[in-house]
């Protein structure tokens, strides 16, 4: 898939799905999988929203090794109960919110936990519902504070430092956003969730510009949980409600809409070949059905319905080697793609 912009044109070629669900604390697989974040060696941390009990860190690569796990449901020190966001500062530590506990866990990438920090409440360094995360090149921690409509940052210790957003639908003003991204060049995007539109800051909360609304249409969004920007400028959005990553020009125009393109990941055919009867149940399955009944009449119940689309886009980031991985939470997998 190739699209060009005015100045620009972008390609992605689906590559692979990795997953399979697991609802067990351990063991290879996800359970409602829900961000991503990368280690320089390759290795790839994924967090796992596992409700009600199974929530963890896996760890895995690209060649579908399963490596380990780490973290799990709780209230102790190193435990979350509904972790929402992931990232990766520049000494590879992990940084988790957790929207239950209202605050950040932070573990090294060996998974040996580090301290926690944060704490319920509107005031200054308060959170009320931390889910998105991100971290810009100086190690400054964004955290988008959903149920306070704002965005706050702090350094990575949890110290903070400013606030910006502010309840409403006027431009800088948010209602529950859910993703935040530091992109390269310093500025900040905020996936405004409830007003259906992505928005972009500078580094010290200044208002810049926003686009998206809400819709069905190429370039209009429904409850967008995610947003990541890359090296080129290029904004990736998972546009949640629609069920479909839409790509948009650094001028905000947009590039491309994914559906999604799922195949079997490594995992689901190990697991087929040991169980034939679920082997058998799918060949005489239609997974990929060319048309719906007329009451499949909504993005949600259409992805349902089809295996390789996207159920669930909850994140969207993009690696060092232009990777994109789409986090489906409702299908149990991330699916990759490659920029060309």
């Amino acid at each position: 898939m190739t699209t060009q912009s005015a100045s620009r044109a972008i390609s992605l070629g689906y590559l692979k799905t990795i997953g399979i669900v697991n609802n067990q604390p351990i063991g290879r697989g996800f359970a409602n999988p829900i961000d991503v974040a990368f280690h320089p060696d390759g290795r790839i941390f994924v967090l796992n929203r596992g409700a009600p009990t199974f929530a963890r860190i896996g760890v895995i690569n690209m060649d579908e090794e399963y490596l380990f796990e780490f973290g799990k449901h709780g209230d102790a020190d190193g435990q979350f109960k509904l972790p929402a966001g992931l990232a990766m500062d520049s000494d590879t530590n992990l940084y988790v919110t957790d929207e239950f506990h209202n605050r950040v866990v932070v573990f090294d990438s060996d998974g040996n936990f580090i301290k926690n920090w944060g704490e319920g409440g509107s005031g200054e360094g308060q959170l009320a519902g931390p889910s998105g995360i991100d971290i810009d090149a100086d190690d400054n921690v964004y955290i988008a504070d959903q149920n306070n409509h704002r965005v706050q940052k702090f350094s990575n210790d949890g110290r903070f430092i400013l606030a910006f957003g502010g309840f409403g639908d006027g431009d800088g003003q948010m209602n529950m956003p859910w993703g935040v991204d530091a992109s390269p060049d310093g500025s900040v995007f905020v996936a405004d969730w409830r007003n259906d539109r992505i928005q972009k800051y500078s580094s010290d909360g200044q208002f810049i510009a926003a686009f998206g609304g809400s819709g069905l249409a190429d370039g209009q969004l429904s409850r967008p949980a995610n947003v990541e920007v890359d090296s080129e400028g290029f904004i990736y959005v998972a546009d949640w409600g629609n069920e479909r990553i839409q790509i948009f020009a650094p001028d905000f125009t947009h590039q491309a809409t994914l559906l999604g393109e799922a195949t079997l990941s490594k995992w689901a055919y190990d697991f087929l070949a040991a169980n034939l009867d679920e082997t058998e149940t799918r060949k005489i399955s239609d997974l990929d059905p060319k048309k719906l009944p007329p009451q499949y009449n909504t993005p949600h119940l259409v992805s349902s319905q089809i295996e390789p689309y996207f159920w669930g886009p909850a994140s969207v980031n993009v690696d060092s080697q232009g990777r994109m991985f789409v986090t489906e939470t409702s299908r149990h997998r991330i699916q990759i793609y490659q920029k060309g």
